[in-house]
């Protein structure tokens, strides 16, 4: 019996490689990548906007005006003068104790004034026109409750030279239309000749001098 010549061994292998790749085509599996699936980006986290605190509202000056009136025991006259913020008073007893005083205002009203040779003046504004508070000028303690004033009264002052001498002389004119003041002659006071409150002219050792409106 003769054995299979090549051709046909050659047949025979060309046979089964059909069918390895048919067999191959119809049973082959999906690659590792087509089963991954990416997973979706992580959304940064939004905070809360930081809030700024709110602006404290910014408290008001105190109107601009000025407040006289006497002290309780009714020895002295006293004078506050406002405006921007700021207060001018005056102290005088019209014969020797005076006190010129200074100092700002706070917002709900209150001050702190203070003057020469430890002269100290606390105030607060209260509704209704009035202003009420104390003093310690001279050695002495007072209290005292202003009201507004309305020209002509009000506070005035005068700084001059006078044959030589520095004249300087303070006025509160009180509503009734009353004066109390004090001029100093080179630091040296005496009674306040009274003033005209529409003009401000007042003669002091023989030349008019004006006394002006304080304010601060």
């Amino acid at each position: 019996m003769k054995r299979p010549g090549p051709l046909l061994t050659l047949l025979a292998g060309l046979l089964l490689a059909v069918f390895v790749l048919t067999l191959d085509s119809t049973t082959g599996t999906k690659s590792a990548s087509s089963d991954y699936e990416k997973p979706s980006a992580a959304k940064p986290s939004s905070s809360p906007a930081a809030t700024s605190p709110s602006p404290t509202p910014k408290r008001s000056a105190a109107p601009a005006g000025v407040y006289t009136g006497r002290t309780d025991d009714d020895s002295s006259a006293v004078a506050v003068s406002l405006r921007g913020g700021k207060a001018i008073a005056y102290f005088c007893d019209g014969h020797n104790i005076e006190s010129w005083l200074k100092g700002e205002v706070r917002g709900e009203g209150g001050m702190r004034l203070t003057g020469e040779h430890g002269a100290r003046l606390n105030g607060t504004l209260k509704g209704g026109g009035k202003l009420t508070g104390t003093a310690d000028v001279g050695g002495g303690h007072y209290t005292f409750t202003l009201a507004r004033a309305k020209k002509p009264s009000g506070l005035y002052r005068a700084n001059s030279q006078v044959a030589g001498a520095r004249i300087v002389g303070g006025w509160i004119v009180l509503p009734s239309g009353r004066q109390v003041g004090l001029v100093t002659r080179d630091g040296k006071p005496s009674a306040a000749p009274a003033i005209d409150p529409r003009t401000g002219a007042v003669t002091v050792d023989g030349q008019q001098l004006t006394a002006r409106p304080v304010t601060p």
